[in-house]
């Protein structure tokens, strides 16, 4: 497996591991699957805001998983937090692709910038949890019973980590 940066040609299979999650899970408060040209356009944007979208592909060249981040929110203000996505296929879960792109995804949100990551976990799902924790994030706030899919009430989990020097410094360089 290697992880790389995310090209169009890859949305099709970006595409088609979301579709799962959103069909079949509760990660994604989407109920109805993007196609592959709406993916592509939210590829493009995260791009070219100069944000991270990265991909785990196997040795036949099939994508396991992909990652990327997105500003916190749109404020100026959260313009140092970043607010990652991870989705693994569902036939490569449990085998390590989802710490893997996360560290990656970690390291180069640290280069673009960011000092702090917030994971939206939708339906607090334990095995994101995990991952998460695994790689630093502590629990930072629940929403209780704010999304509804497949007949249930869904919490949000949201954890934290400091990327860099977190907000133990400010930036190099700040605009006024």
């Amino acid at each position: 497996m290697q992880i790389r940066p995310a090209r169009a040609d890859d949305c099709p299979a970006i595409a088609e591991i979301y579709a799962h999650h959103v069909v079949h899970g509760t990660a994604s408060y989407e109920t109805e699957p993007p196609d592959t040209a709406e993916m592509n356009r939210r590829m493009d944007r995260v791009l070219g805001a100069g944000w991270p979208w990265l991909v785990a592909e196997a040795s036949d060249g099939s994508l396991l998983g992909y990652a990327y981040a997105t500003q916190f929110r749109d404020r100026a203000a959260y313009r140092f937090v970043c607010e990652d996505s991870i989705y693994i296929r569902q036939d490569a879960r449990g085998q390590g692709v989802g710490k893997a792109l996360l560290a990656a995804l970690l390291d180069a949100c640290t280069v673009a910038g960011f000092r702090q990551m917030v994971a939206v976990i939708g339906g607090a799902e334990p095995a994101s949890e995990a991952l998460h924790a695994s790689l630093g994030f502590a629990p930072a706030g629940r929403l209780v019973g704010i999304g509804r899919k497949h007949g249930r009430w869904l919490d949000t989990l949201y954890m934290q980590r400091a990327l860099g020097p977190g907000s133990l410094e400010a930036p190099a360089f700040e605009p006024s």
